[in-house]
């Protein structure tokens, strides 16, 4: 007697998919709806940068000098008066500097114009063969022009003048700065209040520990992150001055401030130091062997830094996989502009340590170390 065979019904979803694999149904709408969220969430980074710019930034700089907070109350000095003490100290050596490189900088603005003229007399050759692209443009546009004769309608656009460009970014730069450090202030004022009222909120011991396992290692590791890459930018900078000097470039303190500013971001501002660098050197200096010195000297400086000194100093741990730092820079450049790109790498090395610690995002962990 034959067996009688007794069918496998299978449940599906509402949209009628399963997963072939395991026989669970293959929820499309819940991904839909994912995908909706986080182009939501990628809208609203956008649309509210100018808040949360000044707001993260503000929690990066509180994981640096919290360190420091609690040093001064050691010393019998109250959060409050060692948060006064750190922003004046903070604020001073920025406004100091920037005084100091406020004449350089004039006047390289001022010079601007003549150097790109010696630049361009330098380059004669290639304008004369832009120029003979040009004229066959011409030509082509007469041969094609099917005018009838009648009187063209002028148009005139007016041009804002560079202030008008200017003034809506400083007054954004100016009040974003403003609440950054009075954010600033009060989340270093208030030392570990709102980690204990976390603990508090946390409903059992496992949680609680991890929360402040978490937040001390953040604390510690981008401290360490951002004074070490402090001291080696201020060493790279010196670095590049001292040999731009070296090469006859004029005002050579500014080029290596700016280097060493600009290494904060990292593979772009390489490359826009190496840009200026190169027309600085090839509108002030006369031999081509200088010219091609000056961007070789920097590069030279700038892979010693990236693949030799930073990988010993700052050890195995605190290294990121390069492709995702470099896909995490495009991301916070293009969604926050030059505060995204300065933040990126801190912002990858937090969400390092966060998916470190928790069990489910450990393939996210894998994947942005080296």
């Amino acid at each position: 007697m034959a067996k009688k065979e007794i069918p496998i019904v299978e449940e599906l979803s509402d949209d009628g998919f399963r997963n072939p694999a395991r026989g669970q149904p293959f929820h499309v709408r819940s991904m839909v709806l994912t995908g909706i969220l986080f182009l939501l969430v990628l809208y609203s980074l956008k649309v509210a940068s100018t808040f949360l710019i000044p707001v993260v930034l503000a929690l990066l700089l509180n994981f640096l000098f919290s360190s420091v907070i609690r040093g001064l109350a050691r010393f019998r000095i109250p959060p409050p008066l060692g948060a006064a003490w750190v922003l004046l100290a903070l604020v001073g050596g920025l406004g100091m500097g920037i005084y100091q490189l406020a004449v350089p900088i004039g006047d390289w603005v001022t010079k601007f114009p003549a150097t790109l003229r010696q630049v361009e007399h330098k380059v004669q050759s290639l304008k004369q063969s832009v120029r003979e692209v040009s004229k066959v443009t011409e030509g082509v546009d007469r041969l094609t022009n099917l005018s009838d004769g009648a009187k063209k309608q002028e148009v005139e656009i007016k041009k804002s003048t560079m202030g008008e460009n200017l003034r809506a970014p400083t007054q954004e730069v100016v009040v974003g700065a403003g609440i950054m450090v009075l954010l600033l202030f009060f989340l270093l004022a208030s030392g570990d209040l709102f980690l204990r009222k976390l603990v508090n909120i946390l409903p059992n011991f496992h949680d609680k520990k991890l929360a402040v396992e978490i937040s001390r290692e953040i604390e510690n590791n981008i401290s360490r992150y951002l004074v070490t890459i402090t001291l080696i930018n201020i060493c790279f900078g010196a670095a590049v001055g001292t040999c731009m000097y070296l090469l006859g470039l004029p005002n050579p303190p500014l080029w290596g401030v700016m280097a060493g500013l600009l290494h904060f971001i990292p593979f772009l501002g390489s490359l826009i130091g190496i840009s200026i660098v190169t027309m600085v050197a090839a509108g002030t200096l006369d031999s081509l062997a200088m010219i091609v010195l000056v961007p070789a000297i920097y590069l030279g400086l700038n892979l010693i830094q990236e693949y030799l000194i930073v990988p010993i100093i700052l050890g195995h741990r605190l290294l990121l996989n390069p492709v995702a730092v470099f896909l995490w820079l495009i991301f916070w450049g293009w969604l926050w502009g030059v505060p995204g790109a300065l933040m990126a790498v801190p912002l990858l090395a937090v969400l390092k340590i966060v998916c470190d610690h928790v069990r489910q995002f450990s393939a996210v962990a894998e994947f942005i170390g080296p």
